[in-house]
Parts: structure tokens; C-alpha cells; sequence
């Protein structure tokens, strides 16, 4: 009885830690906390603790996360763009080997409701520059690496995203209904551990509730 108690009692604990290991963590996304490349970080009206903007600029930039090492896991935020054709892409890089070689996930909110199908099918786009960038990618794999974002949110609200990574594939839901929203094979291999706050050519963004989960 006394050996059955203690192989139950370190199954508890083994379970206990493998729980608190698998639990999200937040990210902190204090100035301190972040390697900006081509942004700066800006006020906004936004009242919620941990959240960041970034300002536009011409070129894409980002802020990589300090302190974090991600490979495979899943990545939560939430993210707010707005309603700007041509000026509006927000997202998350990942795979961050330097300022120019990087995967990332990002959308266009100005298309999200957009009047023509083809621009609300251009929402939501993968890419792994610089070899692969949106434009070589339409041009070469129209319609595989970017989607429509299926139930869209406003474009000038915030909306939240999980995008889980694994080594061949990234896959996008909507954070609120956990609907699908995009599937695809990762153009890269694995290499870096950084991850980072990404906005686009002449594009700004505000983040916020930033978690992951390895």
C-alpha cells in the first residue's frame, strides 16, 4: 500500500510539472523587452497594460521578443491594423535569423471585408523573405500561401490570432471561434529560436496579450 501511495503521489507530481511546463506564458512587451529593427515604439490611447504600437516606416520592420527561445509551439496575440489599402500589414515573424531573413505570418485588414473576392482572399499571408516574398509567391503558388479571413473582424478593431508551428507546417486560426483561416508547408527549415512583432511597408500596428505555448 505504502509503495502504491508513493508511485501515486510522484505520478502527481511528475503531472504537476509537465502541467505548469505546457502552460502559456505571457510575454512581456515592455520597451526593455524589445530589439526593434526599422520601428520605433509609439503612444497610443490604448489603457491595457502589455501592450506595444509600432510606428510606420518604409520597408518592413519589427520588434523581436528578448529572453524568449520558440521553435515549435503556438503563438497567441492579439493585433489591431487599420482600415488603409495598401498600408496596412501586421503580423508576427518568426525563424528570425537577421533583419532580412525571417518566416512570418501577417494579415491586411483592409481586405478583410473587402467588396471583391479576390482582395478578401489576399487577407491573410505567409511568407519566408527574402527569397520568398508575397509577390513571388502569388506569382508562383497563386492562392496556397495566403487565405481569406473566414467570419472577418472589423478592420480598425482588434483581433486575435494563434498560429501554431510545428517543423513542416504553420497553421492560423482565429483566436475568439478558433476557426481555420490558413494552412501551409514551411519554405524554411528551423534555425532560430526568435520571434518577433512584424509590420509591413509604411505600415504601423498595435499588440497586445502576447502568450506562448511550447
Amino acid at each position: 500500500m505504502k509503495v502504491k501511495n508513493l508511485i501515486n503521489i510522484t505520478t502527481a507530481i511528475s503531472t504537476i510539472f509537465l502541467l505548469i511546463s505546457c502552460a502559456e506564458k505571457e510575454i512581456n512587451l515592455d520597451r526593455d523587452n524589445l530589439k526593434l529593427v526599422n520601428r520605433e515604439i509609439v503612444t497610443t490611447d490604448e489603457k491595457e497594460v502589455n501592450t506595444v504600437a509600432l510606428n510606420a516606416k518604409g520597408g518592413d520592420g519589427f520588434a523581436v521578443i528578448k529572453n524568449i527561445n520558440f521553435d515549435i509551439g503556438t503563438i497567441t496575440l492579439e493585433l489591431k491594423g487599420e482600415n488603409n489599402p495598401g498600408k496596412s500589414f501586421i503580423g508576427i515573424a518568426f525563424n528570425i535569423r537577421n533583419d532580412s531573413t525571417y518566416e512570418a505570418v501577417y494579415f491586411r485588414p483592409f481586405n478583410f471585408r473587402a467588396d471583391d473576392l479576390v482582395s478578401r482572399e489576399h487577407s491573410v499571408q505567409y511568407i519566408s523573405p527574402p527569397r520568398h516574398t508575397w509577390k513571388s509567391l502569388r506569382t508562383d503558388h497563386e492562392g496556397e500561401y495566403e487565405a481569406a479571413y473566414l467570419n472577418p473582424p472589423s478592420p480598425d478593431e482588434w483581433f486575435g490570432i494563434r498560429v501554431k508551428i510545428d517543423s513542416s507546417n504553420v497553421y492560423v486560426y482565429d483566436k475568439e471561434s478558433g476557426t481555420a483561416i490558413l494552412n501551409v508547408n514551411r519554405l524554411e527549415k528551423q534555425v532560430s529560436n526568435k520571434i518577433g512583432l512584424w509590420t509591413g511597408n509604411n505600415s504601423k500596428g498595435v499588440f497586445k496579450n502576447m502568450r506562448i505555448l511550447k
